[in-house]
């Protein structure tokens, strides 16, 4: 079991691409963040909704770990929590490592299912025009590596604040996160 810590939560009710800090926010089961434009059991990224309405919404949550703000900072970039759309900022956990159907435990209450990686899209270029390409990276086997967070569905609901531990649970079989 791997462990770590929420950092920020974040939520905005409009699509905008960075969302706001909150002391709180609370998740709602197969829904996911009250008040967040994203929340929904049925998919609400404009991009999706185009293409399916009716999809089921795998995006319910954005997590982003602390070290890809430090790494772009390195970088040269200008990014803090929130500026890069996600609802939770965590540190300790390398999100990206995950496998699909990781078990999120935040806090007393809260249980999120890893669902996928979130592609580093276009909106990234209004932080910086190179923002974007730095957001990716290559596996030790060549293969792209998408630096921008993953998605996640609510199994249970509660609320999340900054400080509030995370225990993970890797599934038993080892799946590479893929872009959804």
């Amino acid at each position: 079991m791997t462990s770590g810590s929420v950092q920020a939560v974040h939520r905005s009710p409009d699509h905008t691409f960075c969302k706001w800090s909150e002391d709180e926010v609370e998740l709602v089961a197969g829904v996911g963040v009250v008040g967040d434009a994203h929340s929904g059991a049925r998919v609400k990224h404009r991009s999706r909704v185009a293409k399916d309405p009716t999809q089921p919404n795998l995006r319910q949550v954005h997590l982003i770990h602390a070290e890809v703000h430090d790494r772009a900072r390195e970088l040269g970039f200008e990014v803090a929590p929130g500026d890069m759309g996600e609802n939770i900022t965590t540190r300790g956990i390398d999100l990206i490592d995950l496998a699909v159907g990781s078990i999120l435990e935040i806090g007393d209450d809260v249980i999120l299912a890893v669902t996928g990686l979130r592609n580093p899209c276009p909106q990234l270029k209004g932080i910086h025009p190179d923002f974007q390409s730095a957001m990716l990276d290559r596996w030790e086997d060549g293969t792209l590596k998408r630096l921008a967070g993953v998605m996640s569905v609510v199994i249970a609901g509660g609320v999340v604040r900054p400080g509030d531990p995370i225990e993970v649970t890797a599934p038993s079989r080892h799946r590479r996160l893929q872009q959804i």
